[in-house]
């Protein structure tokens, strides 16, 4: 019995090797539950079936968290069909392995699902309609995992960022040491999202053992446009930085942004019974992290 009690408590992780399964890394093994680290390259890759069926078939997790994802925006202009491999076939994959291993499958998905065309947060049953190949290929593996799955949680995030990988966060403090002004665009809205606060709400998810199942939104709380975003990591690191706002149409990008990404979390605020940070709280508590590394 210790060991089906043991083996029900398994949790594997895709993409481990992103700034979020690091997250999952840092602070997943404290709540006592065993959980397997699978990278996007490695022999589990979501696109390789049989892999994947192999290791749900040996470690018979109850849970598996999805964080593996092409996120090159602009690049999967140039490479949908890359991207769409990645973001749908490889979600097809492991949700089919997921239906067939009786576990539930927790799925990271995008603001950018959405056309950002309105000033309002968006809701989870709101109108989906995507402006780039990126937010394209990753509805469509939200559609794939709610297509064959009824176990499952789909998370909905946007503007992560972490002491990990690459991100925005990052690239501003190296900016910031590197020039003494920035061109910043302004008339983006989103909410910078803690990576690390993220890990946490689906560790509460695993931990509550919930049937109820479906799309979620989680960010940060607060509104911010990238420009804002710029300027907190630099008054909160004490960088001395002139930083300039933009339009969208000065700073050219391949693929469009939605203009509007900020989300509605009352669901799983409600749903889950969580507290959610402010986003410039969070970032602080990031930046001091990553002055102590």
């Amino acid at each position: 019995m210790q060991n089906l009690k043991k083996q029900m408590s398994n949790v594997v992780i895709f993409g481990a090797s992103g700034q979020l399964g690091h997250c999952f890394k840092n602070i997943a093994e404290k709540g006592g539950l065993s959980f397997m680290y699978f990278p996007l390259e490695t022999e589990a890759n979501i696109l390789d079936y049989a892999a994947l069926k192999k290791v749900l078939d040996l470690y018979r997790p109850a849970y598996v968290i999805n964080c593996a994802a092409y996120t090159a925006v602009d690049k999967a202009e140039d490479e949908p069909e890359i991207a769409r491999k990645v973001n749908k076939t490889g979600v097809e994959n492991l949700s089919q392995v997921c239906l067939e291993s009786d576990c539930t499958l927790i799925h990271i998905s995008t603001d950018f699902v959405f056309k950002g065309d309105q000033s309002t947060p968006r809701a989870e049953d709101s109108a989906t309609a995507p402006v780039n190949v990126y937010g394209q290929t990753k509805l469509e593996g939200e559609q794939a995992a709610g297509a064959l799955l009824k176990k499952y949680f789909i998370i909905r995030t946007g503007w992560l960022y972490s002491e990990y990988g690459n991100n925005f966060v990052k690239t501003m403090l190296k900016f910031g040491a590197e020039r003494d002004e920035l061109r910043v665009v302004a008339d983006q809205a989103g909410t910078p999202t803690y990576a690390m606060d993220l890990a946490a709400c689906v560790m509460h998810i695993v931990e509550s053992n919930s049937a109820e199942y479906g799309i979620y939104h989680y960010s940060n709380e607060g509104i911010a446009s990238w420009y804002d975003f710029a300027k907190a990591i630099f008054e909160i690191s004490g960088i001395s930085v002139k930083v300039t706002p933009v339009k969208t149409t000065e700073y050219a990008t391949r693929a469009l942004r939605p203009a509007y990404s900020v989300m509605d979390k009352s669901k799983i605020k409600k749903t889950f019974s969580i507290g959610i940070p402010y986003w410039r709280d969070s970032l602080t508590s990031c930046i001091k992290n990553l002055k102590n590394k």
